[in-house]
């Protein structure tokens, strides 16, 4: 480390600010370490506590890659940060070996990633939600920074690694009416404490994805006697595409295809390969709420009921319950409903142009003037995630996507663990070429 390393940090002044500490950027973290990199590097977090999807950790519920793509075994298969290190660490790994099952349950491995996090407690402000960041201009060597303000502090960095995570994708008809009653998904289990407190007697399920399946199957375990009611647009739940030769597209030779073709041959391509990670379900789920439906019309049991073909074309509350009117997409025909909550299992937002993506993340808006964009409005991004200053000044910082380009890099970029540890090493070593020049601490002298 630079010498200057006590004095810099008083100054908030950093050569990385990461923004998030998700699994991106706990990649990141770990790469930085065991790539020995000396850059000064500090990582804010909205969030109290480490943690990875502790509102949608379902008892029962399993990871959907192999546990081996972790935050570094794909690239460095001895590293102390690899889930097997993990297992041996909690004396876990033994019993490991002897489940009988293709993936390891979600609870434990959020505990994973919270064990992977709290070894890098030094580098990270919990509960500092990034609220701006922005352009400044320096007075040393016509240098300029990035200013990131939180609701406390303010500090400048020579780089950013953006990793937010994806913004909630939230259908325009439930955006004015969002609640204790109407909640994203990823709030599943705030909203069953308050269930707890009041059982509900109607719950709607808006979507045809894992995650909608896995709730109606919890909330039937939990609250046996609630009607549950599923309204997504497909005529059936989908079968995910597991297929090893899809998988095929996480290599890096695939990424470089992919990240090389034109925008209408990536448009194809992810509608090629969209079943694998969006609006699909593992064949295991199907199979159970199939069994489920099937036991519940024996008994004449219709607490769960599924709405195929529909979309919800008006929400609002009204004499504390929400009313849904839906829309038959292809009869026209037109309903109503009545329910205590509605959850929408609407996934999330990638960077893109398309429908339910969005062009910019809204932490971006400030600093979008000095990128290179697309013309169709998307940030302009290298293979190795950077996004690329106007007119090619050599002297603006450097803001990296992590985790966030889907639509440039495909599938690998999507929100999963299965290439963060590469892409991590990559993003490490690019940060480390572009910033080894000056250091903070030399330009603050």
């Amino acid at each position: 480390m630079n010498n200057n390393n006590k004095d810099f940090h008083k100054n908030n002044f950093y050569d990385t600010i990461g923004v998030g500490f998700g699994p991106s950027n706990i990649a990141l973290a770990v790469a930085h370490q065991e790539m020995e990199s000396e850059r000064t590097i500090k990582f804010l977090d909205a969030s109290t506590t480490p943690g990875w999807q502790l509102g949608v950790t379902i008892p029962g519920s399993d990871i959907q890659h192999n546990p081996l793509r972790d935050f570094a075994t794909p690239r460095n298969p001895r590293s102390q940060f690899g889930y097997l290190s993990y297992l041996q660490d909690v004396g876990r790994l033994l019993d490991y070996l002897n489940l009988d099952a293709p993936y390891p349950p979600r609870s434990e491995y959020s505990k994973y990633v919270e064990w992977v996090a709290k070894r890098f407690d030094n580098l990270v402000s919990y509960d500092s939600k990034v609220k701006d960041i922005s352009i400044v201009e320096s007075d040393f060597e016509e240098n300029v920074f990035l200013e990131i303000k939180t609701s406390s502090e303010t500090y400048k960095a020579r780089s950013i690694s953006f990793a937010p995570g994806r913004s909630h994708n939230i259908p325009k008809v439930f955006k004015s009416i969002l609640s204790k009653k109407v909640a994203h998904f990823t709030k599943y289990n705030l909203l069953l404490q308050q269930f707890s407190q009041t059982k509900p007697k109607r719950i709607a399920i808006i979507g045809g994805s894992q995650s909608a399946v896995e709730i109606i199957l919890d909330l039937h375990a939990k609250f046996p006697e609630t009607e549950i009611i599923c309204i997504h647009r497909k005529f059936s739940f989908v079968l995910k595409d597991t297929s090893p030769f899809t998988e095929d597209l996480l290599l890096p030779e695939n990424i470089d295809y992919f990240y090389n073709s034109s925008k209408k041959s990536k448009n194809e391509l992810s509608a090629q390969i969209i079943r694998s990670n969006y609006g699909s379900v593992d064949e295991d789920i199907l199979k159970e709420l199939y069994f489920t439906l099937y036991e519940n019309r024996l008994h004449n049991n219709n607490t769960i009921q599924i709405y195929k073909n529909q979309e919800v074309i008006e929400a609002y509350e009204l004499d504390n319950q929400v009313q849904l009117k839906i829309k038959d997409l292809h009869t026209g025909a037109l309903q109503n409903q009545s329910v205590d909550a509605v959850i929408l299992g609407t996934g999330f937002r990638n960077f893109g142009a398309r429908e339910n993506e969005e062009l910019i993340h809204p932490l971006l808006e400030n600093i979008k003037k000095f990128y290179k964009r697309e013309e169709d409005g998307t940030f302009s991004v290298t293979r190795d995630y950077q996004l690329i200053p106007v007119d090619g000044k050599s002297n603006f910082p450097k803001i990296y996507l992590n985790g966030l380009c889907e639509s440039t890099h495909g599938l690998a970029d999507a929100g999963s663990f299965s290439h963060l540890s590469l892409r991590a090493a990559l993003i490490e070593k690019s940060m480390v070429e572009n910033l080894q020049e000056k250091s903070p601490q030399t330009i603050c002298e």
